[in-house]
């Protein structure tokens, strides 16, 4: 019976990864440590006139002592600047105002108990997989707003909250290359793929549709291998949630939820008219100078769109149901949503100032040219050459998180390499995608990783480092592993990955 019992070799391994992480120090320190780490080596590394020519830029980069003079003057005049500059900061905070307010209100339970709770088990696992895969459409808000939502849903239905929060992190950050649309990612790679490709040939463009095929197979293989990693491996570690919102009463449904439901539709979709109104408008504010939506002034601010939808949702059903009975209940709605993040602000601040001493040093630059030299000196050939780039970019993930970054430092290097061996930059930026993709769930330089991190512990206080990565890492390998093969098969097959785009020029 005890044999019987026995998790297998694999969970044992992640309870394993489980408790090592956890006994790394506090994050808040964690970073603090990293952040002396990188001080530490930049002095070393200055010593021995460390220096990379940087592949699109052509500037030699040296790397940058943090602990001489001007590294002083960067680490004191930049500190403030480092804390309120970085970027997924304001991101949290404003979508947490319009999330908040729609949570506080009892929107978004009241939804879950009209809807989900009633939906089968699986069909809600692969539904939140799906659309946590989906969510690039709205860029980086969607490791935002999915997680918290997915745990909730899974609390709601008795299944581990945990197992939830995992699934939407991993398909919004481990598929966030995927989607049926073409996205402002598309646009964004292309551009740069582009720019590295005519170093070798003025006429060669790669468009942004140029992965789309590739992308709209991924999403339905990616939701399948996600949704039964959820119910595989990650529910059966898990095993049954025995923290107290087990115990706690969800407490009778305000018999004006659904007049409060119905008018939050109302008035969501005037909303979402009035906004479709503008982007139709002649010279519409909302599209670029070409009358395009990719790029355009929409696609970058679709932050602020989000959040005024729900803004929008959680005022009509407040309203509707008395939660909201004083304009003045707005704010401290949106205050107490707030002060549930700040565990997460002070995190930042130690994060933020590790980040920006990593950049300022020129050590990531460093590390990512030589080994691109590296990989190309080994003289790999045919497909295996491919592979092995993909990998080294998904190793190269846990020091450079930023995808356009390090694509823009990669593309230069690798989409003329590759050229060269007769294979399309559009075949190339594939390779890199899912490689980066893979594993911005498993690296705690990922800026969201902090923010999944205080998300898990409303649900489990004791959650650290090794909580979370444990319970990403089947969704990294696997996925990786998956887009690999999906990689191979539409190599073998000659299955476009785009509209007239093999992997050969």
């Amino acid at each position: 019976m005890e044999n019987a019992k026995k998790p297998g070799m694999f969970i044992r391994i992640l309870n394993g990864v489980e408790r090592i992480g956890n006994k790394l120090p506090d994050p808040f320190m964690l970073f603090v440590y990293l952040a002396v780490l990188v001080m530490i080596a930049s002095f070393i590394f200055a010593q021995f006139n460390a220096a990379v020519i940087h592949p699109g830029t052509g500037e030699n980069l040296a790397i940058q002592n943090l602990l001489s003079g001007a590294g002083l003057q960067f680490i004191l005049t930049s500190m403030l600047e480092n804390f309120t500059g970085f970027a997924p900061l304001g991101l949290v905070l404003a979508m947490m105002l319009g999330i908040g307010l729609a949570d506080k209100v009892g929107l978004l339970e009241t939804a879950i108990k009209k809807s989900v709770l009633k939906a089968p088990k699986s069909i809600i696992t692969y539904a939140i997989v799906f659309v946590g895969i989906m969510g690039n459409i709205a860029s980086d808000a969607a490791t935002i707003l999915i997680p918290p939502l997915a745990a909730m849903v899974f609390y709601r239905i008795g299944r581990h909250p945990l197992a939830g929060l995992a699934a939407g992190f991993a398909s919004a950050g481990a598929g966030f290359t995927a989607n049926l649309l073409i996205v402002g990612t598309d646009a964004l790679l292309s551009g740069i793929s582009t720019e590295a490709a005519q170093i070798l040939d003025p006429n060669m463009v790669v468009t942004p549709v140029d992965n789309w095929y590739f992308n709209i197979v991924s999403v339905f293989v990616l939701t399948l291998v996600g949704g039964l990693i959820t119910e595989k491996i990650i529910e059966p570690k898990l095993g049954t949630y025995k923290g107290e919102a087990v115990e706690a009463d969800i407490g009778e449904e305000n018999p004006k939820a659904n007049k409060g439901l119905r008018n939050a539709a109302i008035a969501g979709l005037l909303y979402l008219a009035a906004l479709l109104a503008l982007i139709l408008l002649p010279d519409s504010p909302l599209r670029n100078e070409e009358g395009g939506m990719i790029p355009s002034p929409f696609l970058s601010g679709i932050v602020p769109i989000i959040l005024i939808f729900f803004l929008v949702l959680g005022v009509a059903y407040g309203a509707t149901t008395g939660a909201i009975k004083q304009i003045s209940d707005i704010s401290k709605y949106m205050t107490e949503s707030i002060k549930d993040l700040a565990g997460y602000i002070v995190l930042i601040f130690a994060a933020a100032q590790f980040i920006a001493y990593f950049t300022w040093s020129n050590i990531g630059t460093w590390i990512a040219v030589n080994g691109a030299e590296f990989l190309s000196s080994i003289n790999l050939t045919g497909i295996t050459v491919i592979i092995g780039y993909s990998i080294f970019t998904a190793l190269l993930n846990f020091l450079i998180t930023s995808g356009s970054a390090k694509w823009a430092l990669e593309a230069p290097v690798f989409v003329p390499l590759f050229m060269q061996l007769g294979y399309h930059p559009a075949f190339t930026q594939v390779a890199y995608r899912v490689a980066d993709s893979s594993t911005n769930i498993i690296t705690p330089l990922n800026p969201y990783f902090i923010v999944v991190l205080s998300f898990m512990r409303q649900y489990d206080p004791k959650a650290g480092l090794g909580t979370l990565i444990s319970l990403m890492i089947p969704y990294s390998v696997i996925f990786f592993i998956t887009w690999i093969i999906l990689i191979l098969i539409f190599f073998y097959a000659g299955i476009p990955f785009g509209p007239g785009i093999t992997p050969y020029l």
